[in-house]
């Protein structure tokens, strides 16, 4: 589509384009030029000192000329709806100003503890439904997410506010559109090298063999960490190329045998000395309307899918490693439901609600839980829908009009098993270009 021949004929026909997203590349700026801080609460003042120290040149009048890379806009002090007028309308000045590719990131309040003020509870709803809404609005491959500090005294130099601040506004959020990300806590330490933030660290990906695991493991591998690969025999050749391809190892393992969590920890143990990080990646589908599913087809893709992260998270938890960050992968299927994927359907919502209950255990290793649900991305798997039905599904994604790649999801999980990010759990981060279609 962005061919010159393709875009004068989607340009002739009315069409739209996806534009090219600004994803990560070692070594490019943070943000592709001045980063805009707007708003009045406690926020805009520890951003503005967080972005100064990374070299970044910041501006604090909106009636400023000249483009910009990003905005960020403090809403953290909304205590009624009226509050939100002035810094939203002044966001919509500015958005005349922004590049291509640019990012919007603001921080809001949680609503924890706004049972008895319903006009603040308002003003901070308020402040998420126009920062989605913003999202839709937004073209050349730029994104607009919110970082919700939880605590009414939780600040924005929290380390985990700073390093989502740092994901979002960076190349590594390309598909990530319209989300928020919740801090809960002051944990975490912040790295030494932002090029490296996995420095030290073991990490296990399943179903690393090929498509988004593959991504996963090159992407740790990236950011420092070493990784082990894990994916059934039948793609032993497969699997050991990409260990190699990463300087890894690989483990020839089926996910649904009972022992598989206590194989893979001694693996890692043996292998590398330790485990830090687990990416829960390995899934299947076995698509049937459900007047048409039978026994297996259900159980098949419950066993791998679920009970599997099940089984290994409470042997992991066992051993008791210290730290340990894990990130399961879920799907926009187990939020929003799809036709003739009821089974898949329940085995990601399944993964949501493991993650949140099982937050308490991996905090109280002091490490964390959470997951990410793709959505529309290009995989061997999505190439098997047909053409139309792909075409269709791209230009359904409100701004980005475009489905994501492995390596979007891949960052997402990368930047979740930060050791910055461990004020963050028991939550699940959609990359789907603000849109929930498909696996």
């Amino acid at each position: 589509m962005n061919s010159a021949l393709a875009r004068g004929m989607a340009r002739k026909a009315g069409l739209p384009w996806p534009a090219p997203l600004r994803r990560h590349r070692p070594g490019d700026p943070l943000v592709p030029g001045t980063v805009l801080v707007l708003g009045g609460g406690a926020a805009a003042g520890a951003a503005e000192e967080i972005l100064r120290g990374w070299g970044v040149e910041v501006r604090r009048n909106s009636g400023g000329a000249g483009p910009l890379g990003a905005i960020v806009l403090a809403l953290d002090a909304l205590r009624a709806p009226a509050d939100l007028s002035a810094p939203a309308l002044a966001t919509g000045q500015a958005l005349r100003q922004l590049v291509p590719g640019g990012r919007v990131v603001a921080y809001l309040r949680g609503e924890a503890g706004d049972a008895g003020d319903p006009v603040r509870a308002a003003a901070r709803r308020g402040a998420e439904g126009f920062l989605r809404s913003l999202a839709r609005e937004l073209r050349g491959g730029a994104t607009a997410n919110g970082i919700v500090l939880g605590g009414e005294t939780l600040c924005a130099d929290a380390p985990s506010a700073v390093a989502a601040l740092r994901f979002l506004l960076s190349g590594r959020s390309a598909y990530v559109d319209g989300q928020l990300v919740r801090v809960d806590t002051t944990a975490g330490t912040l790295p030494v090298d932002w090029e490296l933030p996995l420095q030290g660290k073991v990490a296990v990906v399943t179903g690393a063999a090929r498509g988004i695991g593959a991504a996963i493991a090159r992407t740790l591998r990236r950011d420092g960490a070493s990784v082990v690969g894990v994916d059934v025999p039948a793609a032993g050749e497969a699997l050991a190329a990409v260990a190699s391809q990463v300087g890894g190892t690989a483990l020839q393992l089926d996910i649904v045998r009972p022992d598989a969590g206590q194989a893979i920890l001694a693996h890692a143990r043996e292998r590398h000395g330790r485990l830090d990080i687990v990416v829960h990646n390995a899934g299947i589908t076995r698509d049937r309307l459900l007047a048409n599913m039978d026994r297996s087809r259900w159980e098949s893709v419950v066993a791998v899918n679920l009970e599997s992260q099940l089984r290994m998270n409470a042997t992991f938890f066992d051993a008791g490693l210290q730290g340990l960050r894990i990130v399961s992968l879920a799907s926009t299927s187990g939020i929003a439901g799809n036709r003739g994927q009821t089974n898949y359907a329940a085995s990601k919502a399944g993964v949501m609600g493991m993650v949140g209950a099982s937050a308490a255990a991996a905090a109280a290793l002091g490490g964390g839980i959470n997951a990410v649900a793709p959505g529309f991305i290009e995989t061997d798997m999505t190439a098997a829908v047909p053409l139309a039905t792909r075409a269709a599904a791209r230009l359904l994604m409100p701004s980005l009009m475009q489905g994501g790649l492995p390596v979007d999801v891949a960052e997402a999980v990368g930047f979740l098993a930060w050791d910055a990010a461990a004020g963050i759990n028991g939550q699940t981060l959609r990359v789907c270009g603000q849109s929930l279609v498909g696996a």
